[in-house]
């Protein structure tokens, strides 16, 4: 990713992530290459003295400007439909983390793990240390190692939340008497921020993510300290 957009959001950290990345980069193109196009059909019209009364049809032409859009259409749609079955495809998780949302915090359960229940709140600023990030760091971290695909069970216990992660390329709403499901993978060790992305209330923007991906060594490690 260039140095432009780095400075605003991160770098894919999974697979899903970077495909998206791929679509927006193909989309962008699709649509300069329309802008370029109908900007200089519309000043071809407007400078030329080429005139004509008697005018009235032209089969050809009504033709390629109606199969062009159409064709343009399929270039957009088929890698959209690609990445939408990507996103939902379910590959054999080999653990299944559970996320309620609260008001105004997160709380995760590890089923596959005896009694590992936590909550994450955001830290107070004047219990930030130097490495640490306003507004964004939690006092629990949610760890899952990489390289290993992690099936995400989002509910709520109150109103409807999001659970997103944007570098991660996820996002799945927590809506409260509902289990929706979602497929992760990070593809790197690292810290990734999200936070809520659903308005559910005057804290809402006080209810921050954090995930931390380890090797799978570190992973079982931490789960023994719990």
């Amino acid at each position: 990713m260039n140095s432009y957009m780095s400075k605003f959001i991160q770098d894919a950290s999974s697979p899903i992530m970077e495909q998206l990345i791929f679509f927006h980069d193909h989309g962008m193109m699709i649509i300069i290459m329309i802008t370029i196009l109908v900007t200089y059909m519309i000043k071809s019209l407007i400078f030329n003295k080429y005139i004509s009364r008697f005018f009235l049809e032209n089969q050809i032409i009504e033709l390629i400007w109606t199969l062009m859009p159409a064709i343009t259409l399929i270039f957009i749609a088929m890698p959209s439909l690609r990445i939408l079955y990507l996103i939902e495809e379910s590959m054999k998780p080999l653990i299944s983390i559970k996320v309620i949302g609260h008001q105004w915090f997160w709380s995760y359960e590890y089923s596959d793990f005896k009694e590992i229940e936590f909550e994450a709140y955001m830290k107070p600023t004047q219990s930030l240390v130097l490495n640490e990030f306003r507004l964004l760091d939690t006092d629990n971290r949610m760890v899952v190692p990489y390289n290993t695909v992690i099936r995400i069970l989002a509910s709520s216990s109150d109103v409807i939340h999001s659970w997103t992660m944007p570098s991660a390329g996820i996002k799945i709403d927590a809506s409260p008497g509902r289990i929706n499901q979602g497929n992760l993978m990070i593809s790197r060790p690292g810290v990734y921020y999200g936070q809520c992305s659903e308005i559910c209330g005057s804290n809402h923007s006080f209810m921050p993510i954090v995930m931390e991906s380890v090797n799978l060594k570190s992973f079982v490690e931490w789960t023994k300290k719990l």
